[in-house]
């Protein structure tokens, strides 16, 4: 009996996989639903372009343009502008990361798309002005010297925006100039030295002509003293 009852459990488990259980084989055989682009959500706060494409199939454009890159020195301190357009992504936050080639870089995160970032290694003061400049570390009696841990940020580095997609640009650090410096005060040794070496051959060259004018008529004399004396003697 205990046979014919096991045969006819086996027999009635077989017969409820054969015509689907609920939630089992017929579920298996219904589609996924796929989600629609403007469906998509972030993963880790990040997702990049859609994967849209045209009515023909075609994938749209998945791009970041750096369409404004410019060093600047604004109140003695260095900084770069800068202007980002996204396209084929919802992204509009930047990632700015500074690639140092021999260590840690310098990563400025949620930025909007267009903006102005300090210089890594660039110290603002109090009173809005630069106090300290990459490349560049004070000595206790207040004097300036060549040589800190953002020495990698000049003359030039790379930069990287990540928005997802993104775009890395070679920058050169912005230079000082008469009404902004972007160097310690009295850094500007070579300038100074190349001014003075300029006026020498430019508004300051009038001694030096004529001293040389003074040389040659003196010679000139000379020769025609010994000239007299050669012509008194032979006479």
């Amino acid at each position: 009996m205990s046979k014919i009852l096991r045969a006819c459990v086996i027999a009635a488990l077989a017969a409820g996989v054969a015509l689907g259980a609920p939630g089992v084989a017929l579920a298996a055989d219904q589609p996924t639903p796929s989600a629609s682009p403007s469906a998509t959500t972030p993963t880790g706060g990040e997702f990049g372009c859609l994967g849209a494409t045209d009515d023909y199939g075609v994938p749209l454009p998945c791009e970041l343009h750096i369409t404004l890159l410019s060093p600047i020195c604004d109140n003695d301190v260095p900084k770069l502008r800068y202007v980002a357009e996204a396209i084929g992504t919802p992204n509009t936050t930047v990632t700015i990361t500074w690639v140092n080639p021999g260590g840690a870089n310098v990563v400025q995160s949620g930025l909007p798309l267009s903006g102005t970032v300090l210089w890594p290694g660039a110290v603002v003061g109090p009173d809005g002005k630069g106090a300290d400049w990459p490349g560049w570390r004070q000595l206790p009696d207040g004097s300036w010297v060549e040589g800190d841990e953002f020495d990698w940020v000049r003359p030039s580095v790379q930069v990287n925006f990540q928005v997802n997609p993104s775009a890395t640009m070679s920058v050169a650090y912005p230079p000082s100039s008469p009404n902004c410096a972007t160097n310690p005060p009295g850094s500007e040794v070579l300038s100074a030295t190349g001014a003075e070496v300029l006026s020498a051959t430019g508004s300051n060259s009038a001694p030096l002509l004529v001293g040389a004018v003074s040389l040659v008529v003196v010679g000139g004399l000379v020769v025609l003293f010994v000239a007299r004396r050669r012509h008194a003697h032979s006479a």
